[in-house]
């Protein structure tokens, strides 16, 4: 599931906690780097290593919209659906990313490099409506803007 060396790195880091759940979110995330999603197995692996049940782990794990329980693209496209964004046309952003990536939100394109998910919030509302890809913050989205962006992200990959 990870590398023994990756192991005993996560091992150390809970011996130096108080509490293993502190450390909950950071083993998952090891996990999903090494696999870029959170299969099973690797609840059971951050549950064992942290002295935890898996639905303990997995209640983490689904609460956290970064954690993937379930395969995603090569780059994964948070759109935020609070209501600053709705209320600056993220629902027409939407409505486009879902047609010229001709997929449903939580769906994957045919080419496994784009996966859509709804987000609660980005923490962006100046730039209302936002999207994050990867690490990459976008904001002000416009259909034109949304159209330079998917170009630049496929090229980027591409390259």
């Amino acid at each position: 599931m990870l590398p023994p060396q990756e192991i005993a790195e996560l091992k150390q880091q809970i011996a130096a906690v108080h509490e293993p759940r502190e450390l909950i979110v950071e083993v998952l995330q090891a996990v999903q780097k090494h696999h870029g999603w959170v299969p099973d197995a690797g609840v059971e692996l951050a549950a064992k290593l942290l002295g935890l049940s898996p639905l303990q782990v997995d209640e983490v794990a689904t609460f956290y919209d970064k954690i993937y329980r379930s395969p995603v693209g090569r780059k994964v496209i948070h759109i935020c659906d609070s209501i600053c964004c709705w209320s600056r046309g993220a629902e027409t952003v939407y409505r486009h990313l879902q047609q010229v990536l001709d997929i449903a939100p939580g769906e994957t394109t045919s080419d496994g490099l784009f996966t859509l998910l709804p987000t609660c919030c980005l923490g962006a509302c100046n730039e209302a409506p936002a999207m994050r890809i990867g690490e990459r913050l976008y904001g002000d989205l416009t259909v034109e803007r949304i159209n330079t962006i998917l170009a630049d992200e496929r090229q980027e990959t591409e390259a």
